[in-house]
């Protein structure tokens, strides 16, 4: 099995919006469609399904969601699925979904993270299909960082294009933009200095192999099973070796800890030359802090570790394609990751 990459948005395309976690409250509706124009004002259509409902922790029931989902998963005419953001419980679709057809049907784009690596990560591992971490629609207005790129400019790229982010040395610290008050702000308050930081030891890193990864609150819910077979997907689709990249959401550091011990334990690092690990607000914990918690849970990997990286909750956001192919690179006067989708 080799890595499908959908075909390049073009003009005219159209891209699917539906919720297959949490929905968007009425409250937030206006930053929705605020995100929806924006879409529309690079010339593609877009169609908003009915799973959106936001008065609850999901936007519909399950088999709602999932057949909302399908549908524009294996419409040719959709050529991407960009939901509002992730949510708490995807994973209930994960038995829903007709993974032999999905298999079979021509590759779509699917955009998110958080919750969304519930189904995302799984789609790149079941069927080849090259998913994308990164910003989500209500994301979406924000104004790109300098050295970072737009969800908008890797699904417009045609395979075997290869492209280089850098962190832009600045993120977010406090609270979250009040998406009912101002829903049309474009700019991130990004209140802090930093780069990204070497756990493991000393010295400059570089590092090639194929990408994959997502949330560890969502992941280690699934590692170990069918659904999460990463030693399978190393041995068939990565004889180099991956680059495994993980990030936190809210949990402390003793579960960020035993939940990484868990996934290392169900073969998820399996065949990692590297691991990078998303910079998160997530709360330390009395006698663990954060980049311990890592170090605790994956140190006798002995690969190297880089934290702080661009690939989590706190703003900005550096998309990553689960499945192309990456080089890491990170040295006293430069961090830089390079993918290309091939």
């Amino acid at each position: 099995m080799t890595v499908r990459y959908p075909a390049p948005l073009r003009p005219g395309d159209r891209v699917g919006v539906t919720s297959p976690s949490s929905g968007v409250p009425e409250a937030l509706r206006a930053r929705l469609e605020v995100a929806v124009r924006d879409i529309r004002a690079r010339g593609y259509e877009v169609v908003v399904g009915k799973c959106m409902d936001g008065s609850g922790h999901v936007s519909a029931p399950a088999a709602d969601r999932a057949s909302e989902l399908m549908a524009m998963l294996t419409d040719p005419a959709v050529k991407a699925v960009v939901p509002p953001w992730g949510g708490e419980t995807a994973i209930d679709l994960i038995p829903l979904l007709d993974w032999d057809r999905l298999r079979e049907a021509e590759p779509t784009w699917v955009v998110g993270y958080s919750d969304m690596s519930t189904l995302m990560t799984p789609l790149t591992l079941l069927t080849g299909t090259a998913t994308l971490h990164g910003n989500n629609l209500m994301d979406t207005p924000y104004r790109v960082s300098e050295g970072l790129l737009s969800w908008f400019d890797i699904v417009a790229a045609p395979p075997g294009r290869s492209f280089t982010q850098t962190p832009p040395g600045r993120h977010r610290t406090v609270g979250f933009d009040d998406f009912a008050a101002y829903p049309d702000v474009r700019e991130y308050t990004l209140d802090a200095e930093g780069g990204w930081t070497r756990l493991d030891g000393v010295g400059d890193v570089e590092a090639e192999g194929r990408l994959i990864g997502g949330c560890v609150e969502v992941l280690c819910n699934v590692a170990g099973t069918p659904y999460l077979d990463m030693p399978a997907f190393a041995r068939d689709m990565a004889p180099d070796g991956l680059l495994v990249y993980v990030e936190v959401c809210d949990s402390d550091a003793f579960t960020v800890c035993r939940n990484l011990h868990g996934m290392r334990l169900a073969g998820f690092f399996e065949g990692a030359n590297a691991i990078l690990v998303g910079r998160t607000l997530a709360p330390d914990s009395p006698s663990l802090t954060q980049h311990e918690a890592v170090l605790d849970a994956l140190g006798s990997l002995n690969v190297p570790i880089i934290a702080d990286v661009e690939c989590g909750h706190v703003p900005p956001y550096m998309p990553i394609v689960n499945g192309a192919y990456g080089r890491v690179m990170h040295a006293a006067g430069r961090s830089e990751l390079t993918q290309t989708l091939r």
